[in-house]
Parts: structure tokens; sequence; C-alpha cells
């Protein structure tokens, strides 16, 4: 990333807190405009992180600049940074009208300029209508865009929030699909920088344009969401993405017996290729048996478990194929592992009969 296109950069950041050391050597710029995701488990430092480059932390050492200015003693309330928590934080004996108005009222904004800047707000959040209400009698989705509201009003350069993390877990599944959508849709709109905190590599995937890959308090990755998930750098981020199983000892597994015994392997749903006895399939040569053990219906597909060298893998099976019974004997061939070491690097591995049917040219 090119200097200038920096917008908000972290070098060599660290924090602790007593003996807890929460951010360590922390580097990463993120381009003006862009909305990107902090994620990782809990208790894996994003927050900490958002709370710096907010000025609600201090950093023990290190730089943290916004638009290629130092702000480490800079105030919070002098960075140009609006702030959505995770609570919303709203006032709970103000209406509507009188939270969105709070910041432009401390910053001794004109009233008449108040009042045009909340209805622009208002309507751009889609809560036209609800101005005299006060927060106990909206939902939980309407006091999310009345905390965004707010946040939006003073015209800040650059917006954090800390709300897609566990409150939402609460949210009804289809009010918080509506939810990540309206708010990818707001900050195209407004087109403010903007970082999230979550830990819901769905929620990441579908909303970020970047995601940061956080764990105990170092950054793991960064990335696209394609490549943060296809092409995960360490074992921590391809197991923390996607829903794969664990295995140790690859060798043992038809298509990659040419591997180091030692070696471990991460193998995810989508690269699991799970038949019937009487189907079918072009690798015969690399399947293997196993017994299925557990069968979960999920409406456009079947999540099926299947034990195979005393370990359970899971693959995927569409609705529209011949069902899979619990106990029944399959075939199971693995496409691709995420192979790695002692040391923790990724490298992808293609089935050895898929390779040999793509060689590489050199």
């Amino acid at each position: 990333m090119a200097e200038n296109q920096s917008y908000v950069e972290l070098r060599g950041v660290n924090k602790t807190f007593q003996d807890y050391q929460a951010s360590k050597d922390i580097h990463f710029r993120i381009e003006k405009g862009k909305l990107v995701a902090l994620l990782g488990p809990s208790g894996s430092g994003k927050t900490t992180i958002l709370r710096m480059i907010a000025g609600l932390e201090t950093a023990d050492s290190g730089e943290i600049l916004i638009d290629g200015r130092v702000v480490n003693d800079i105030p919070a309330n002098k960075r140009g940074v609006g702030f959505v928590f995770q609570n919303y934080a709203l006032f709970r004996y103000k209406t509507v009208y009188d939270n969105i108005a709070f910041g432009l009222r401390v910053n001794k904004w004109e009233k008449s300029k108040i009042r045009a800047r909340v209805q622009e707000m208002i309507e751009l959040v889609g809560l036209t209508g609800l101005e005299k209400r006060y927060p106990n009698q909206l939902s939980g989705g309407q006091r999310q865009r009345v905390a965004f509201a707010r946040a939006l009003a003073p015209n800040p350069e650059l917006l954090l929030l800390d709300v897609l993390d566990e409150p939402f877990a609460a949210i009804d599944a289809k009010v918080r699909q509506e939810l990540r959508s309206w708010l990818r849709e707001m900050i195209n709109k407004v087109g403010i920088t903007s970082i999230f905190v979550t830990h819901d590599q769905d929620e990441a995937i579908e909303v970020a344009d970047d995601i940061i890959i956080t764990n105990h308090g170092r950054v793991e990755q960064i990335g696209n969401p394609v490549d943060i998930y296809r092409k995960p750098e360490t074992t921590f981020v391809a197991e923390f993405m996607g829903h794969p199983t664990r295995v140790e000892h690859i060798s043992r597994f038809k298509g990659f017996t040419g591997l180091a015994p030692e070696l471990h392997a991460v193998i995810r749903p989508e690269n699991v290729s799970i038949t019937r006895k009487n189907e079918k399939i072009r690798y015969v040569i690399s399947a293997e048996d196993g017994v299925v053990e557990r069968v979960l219906f999920r409406g456009k597909e079947a999540e099926i478990w299947v034990r195979i060298h005393d370990i359970l893998i899971q693959g995927t099976r569409k609705i529209e194929e011949a069902p899979i019974e619990e106990g029944e004997h399959v075939n199971i061939f693995i496409y691709r592992a995420y192979v790695s070491g002692e040391d923790e690097k990724i490298q992808i591995v293609e089935n050895e009969v898929i390779a040999a049917e793509n060689p590489v040219v050199i």
C-alpha cells in the first residue's frame, strides 16, 4: 500500500494491562474510504486496538497515525473520530432527536445548523417520524441506527464501531442480516473510513473490504475476505475461518501419503466429497471408506460427519442428492488440505491425484 493511501496506521503498537499484554507489536495500514473488520475470538485484542485508535486507551509504545498525524497524545475528542459503542450508549432520557444532536451542541453548532444536520441524519438512517421517541421505545436495530447517526452527525473523518460483536448475538437472524446489509450500504453512501470489531467471520466476510485477523494480541493476517478465507497464512487463521477439522499426521490419508508424517492439516467441509457406495466417483483411487456418525439437515444442504482413521471429518451434501443415513458406509474423498508443521505456516496441498492431472510446468 502506498504511503499516501494510508489513512489509519499503527506502527509497533504495544499495550499491557497489569501482567496481560493485550497488543503485541501491532503494525497495519488502512486506506482512506475502506470498511475494515478487526476479526478474532474473544480476548484476541481487537477491541483494545479499536479503543487505542479512538483515544480511549493509551498505547504503551509505538505510534498511531490518523491522516498522517501521530495522535498518541491527542485527546479522543480532538481526533475527528466517531465511535459507536457495543451498548449504543444512548441517553435514556433524551429523545432520538436530542441524542443525535448531543455532539453538535457540545461543539457549539448554531441551532439552525443543528436542526438541519439532525434531520439529515434521521433521514439517512431511516428513522423519519421517530424523532420524539425515547430509546426504550425503540427496537435494538433502531437504537443502533440512532447511535450510528449520532456518531456521524459531527462529520468525523473516521468511524469506529464496536456494535457487531456480542450484542448482535441475541438479535433475530433475519434482523441481524438486515443490519449487516444496512451498515454496508450506509458506509458506502457516506464514504467514510470505518473500522468495526467482530468475532463473527460471516459478518466480517460479508461486510468488510479488508479483514485484520487478531489472536493473543497479535495480528495474524491482513487481506481481503477472499484471500483471508482461501489463502490462510497460519494454522490459526486456517482453523478460525470456515468450519474445519484439524487432522494430525495427514500422511495417513490417501492422496497425501507423500507428505512428512509429522505434518498436520486443516480440512474444510467444502473440500470434502462424501458419496454413497453405489454412486460413481471420479477419483476412486484416492477415496476411502468411512462410517457416517452424524447427519444434520441445514435446509439447502446436509452436514455430514464421517469417521475415517478414527477422526471425524465433516462434509456437506446437497439436498437434491440421495440422502445419506447415520451408520452408512460411504466413500470420502479429500480434495485439498491446509498443511503446516512446527512453524505454523500454511501450505495449501491438493490431493495427489488432482495434482497429477494439473502438473506445474516450470
